[in-house]
């Protein structure tokens, strides 16, 4: 009997926002491998015999290892069973994916992966922000503020729009960096925490003001919108 790994966006915040293979998927698991952002409403959707192994991934937070969870996904393959690799937002976003589909490769595991809705683009509708605006914003950037000093920042200070995540933390560098490349201290900023979930919560503000207005050390997990569509939210 040969079981299969199933990588699996769970998308952000609400059960809602889960695709229909997703939700397929998840009903049929025996093993379930989640992420600790992963909303406990997604648990509910397995059988009751289905293993659930919470392998943490939560910045801040205690987690296995990534070689771990690696070996884990083979395990559990190799006996045949029907995994799901569950998520949060998009697997191939900042999801580590890649380290997961070679090891099971090397083991000649059968994987398939399933895309789901990546905060980056979610979080800023659920704010009320375009990424794009035929004047505004002529495109967007998305990226990890984990190791903010591997960032080209004089290139991203000429961005129109910005989505950076996992920069709770790292906000005052953000903001520094950003200034120094000649970033408008106007320039205006939003940042969402826990975009759609019910305790969502949203602060709009500029470079010179955001940071005596929030606890960089409390915003996780967040998305971080810089640049002028940010300003269309009070009208959208």
């Amino acid at each position: 009997m040969s079981g299969k790994v199933f990588l699996v966006g769970s998308g952000p915040g609400d059960i809602g926002n889960l695709t229909m293979r997703a939700y397929q998927l998840l009903t049929q698991a025996e093993v379930l491998v989640y992420d600790a952002l992963v909303d406990s409403q997604f648990l509910e959707l397995v059988a009751d015999t289905c293993l659930k192994l919470n392998v943490g991934k939560r910045g801040g937070q205690p987690s296995m290892k990534q070689e771990d969870i690696d070996r884990l996904l083979v395990e559990h393959c190799q006996q045949g069973k029907k995994v799901v690799r569950l998520k949060s937002g998009d697997p191939f976003i900042f999801g580590r994916t890649t380290s997961e589909i070679q090891t099971l490769k090397a083991a000649n595991c059968d994987y398939e992966v399933v895309p789901g809705l990546s905060s980056a683009l979610a979080a800023p509708l659920f704010a009320h922000i375009p990424l794009t605006d035929p004047v505004l914003s002529r495109g967007f950037t998305v990226i990890t503020a984990h190791e903010p000093e591997r960032l080209n920042w004089q290139v991203l200070a000429q961005i129109d729009t910005l989505v950076i995540l996992m920069g709770g933390k790292h906000l005052p560098r953000i903001v520094e960096e950003l200034r120094r490349q000649g970033k408008s201290e106007q320039t205006p900023i939003a940042i969402i925490r826990w975009a759609g979930h019910p305790e969502q919560e949203i602060w709009s503000s500029t470079l010179d003001e955001i940071l005596s207005q929030v606890t960089p050390q409390r915003l996780s997990p967040c998305v971080i919108v810089i640049g002028e569509v940010v300003r269309l939210r009070s009208f959208l």
